[in-house]
């Protein structure tokens, strides 16, 4: 039972990391588009970081 706990537990927050990499794309391609480079690279570097971790939590649960 412990396992299918942690499982789910960790899908939620999986889910919850590609919600905020979807959100910061699109803040990316907004502020791509407002000229703002600084914020732009922001943007990017948490949307990248935010699908590693997406990515990352459900391969770290199979190993």
């Amino acid at each position: 039972m412990n396992n299918i706990e942690s499982m789910g537990w960790m899908g939620i927050i999986s889910v919850v990391f590609l919600i905020f990499c979807f959100y910061f794309t699109l803040t990316f391609f907004e502020n791509l588009k407002k000229d703002d480079e600084r914020i732009a690279k922001q943007s990017k570097l948490a949307a990248i970081l935010c699908l590693a971790v997406a990515l990352l939590i459900p391969a770290y649960y199979i190993f």
